[in-house]
């Protein structure tokens, strides 16, 4: 590809908020084509609940079909507690891509941005700049749909497979190289419970087994509640980290909630070929249509499309814009642009504005 294509987006704007914080990434995206030389085809396509409530589908073949075409998916957020599947979960189109694309990788950033409030005592001087990388497709969660309940018990199995781990801890150890090689310091956390599973003991050993074809990248080993204990008390001791799926989804949300909650939050579920970009927040209901929904982690999410179209296609413009939007996101909260979960007056058309005019 040459920095002449349209990169083909699809975009799913979902349910919720989901259109409203689409709608300022977009803007974003069209004003960074006007100063990089990137151009960009958007496509929109149905996906989520209220598609379900009126097809019966949580996504038609068309979108399916989209997003095996584009160059990258764009995801507002999907789901509404009041709509469910007749087994009573939640319709997760998002969850549903990650098994049919075979998204394996799941990057959640969690980095705190100058003029956000944070719980922890000191993070705004010493700083937070982490990523957890999740298992995305098999663990705890490749028993989604597939478990047994009586009316004694209920049991769901955790499955890792050598071929999704070893992918996934080679993704890992490139993206510590690549975090290393842009000065940062290029650790790599392991997050299991290898001391009582056998299973995450061969997690573990595969890990290992990554880390000698990776000498230059420096290691660490913890079991998941030393690793929650750690991060909620010094979390700038932690660069990449890597786990199970479950223990992924609850740490990426904890990770969240260190920068400002999950309206801060980007995030990304990576395969081989394909790639979803969505904001790590969900639809919101209560806020929907009032303007009060932040769209900070979903402008971010485009920033990470970026930079992965970039080391996918070797566009250099690409990577160039991704850092402009995040420099563009750092200036408008060190300016003292406020949203209204941390009690401001900024609303999303505030936010976006703001984003735009920086850029």
């Amino acid at each position: 590809m040459s920095a002449n294509d349209a990169l083909h987006i699809a975009v799913l704007a979902g349910d919720g908020i989901g259109p409203e914080v689409m709608a300022p990434a977009l803007e974003v995206l069209r004003k960074i084509e006007k100063t990089s030389g990137l151009k960009f085809r958007f496509t929109d396509a149905p996906a989520g609940a209220n598609h379900y409530r009126e097809t019966g589908k949580s996504m038609p073949e068309s979108t399916v079909r989209l997003c095996d075409e584009a160059d990258a998916i764009l995801l507002g957020a999907c789901g509404l507690p009041s709509v469910r599947y007749p087994d009573n979960t939640e319709i997760m189109p998002q969850v549903e891509l990650r098994f049919h694309f075979d998204l394996y990788a799941g990057v959640r950033p969690a980095r705190l941005i100058p003029g956000v409030p944070s719980p922890i005592v000191g993070a705004d001087q010493r700083g937070i700049d982490l990523i957890v990388i999740r298992e995305s497709t098999e663990g705890l969660f490749a028993s989604m749909g597939k478990g047994v309940v009586t009316d004694t018990e209920a049991r769901e199995t955790l499955v890792i497979t050598r071929k999704t781990s070893e992918r996934l801890f080679e993704f890992s150890f490139r993206l510590a190289e690549r975090r290393k090689a842009r000065g940062k310091p290029g650790q790599l956390t392991c997050v299991d419970k290898a001391n009582v599973f056998k299973a995450f003991a061969f997690f573990r050993e595969m890990f290992d087994e990554a880390a000698r074809r990776h000498p230059g990248v420096k290691t660490d080993r913890l079991y998941v509640d030393a690793c929650a204990a750690l991060l909620v008390k010094r979390p700038w001791d932690f660069d990449v980290m890597v786990m199970e799926n479950m223990f992924g989804d609850i740490l990426s949300d904890m990770t969240a909630g260190l920068i400002g909650g999950m309206g801060m939050a980007p995030s990304a579920d990576i395969g081989d070929r394909h790639a979803v970009f969505q904001p790590c927040h969900g639809t919101a209901p209560d806020i929907m249509g009032q303007g009060k929904a932040n769209p900070t982690g979903m402008i971010l999410s485009t920033a990470m499309m970026l930079d992965w179209l970039a080391d996918k296609h070797g566009l250099e413009a690409a990577a160039e814009a991704a850092e402009s939007i995040e420099r563009a996101v750092d200036k408008v909260y060190a300016d003292g642009i406020k949203p209204m979960e941390f009690g401001g007056s900024n609303g999303t058309a505030d936010i976006a504005k703001a984003v735009i005019a920086a850029l």
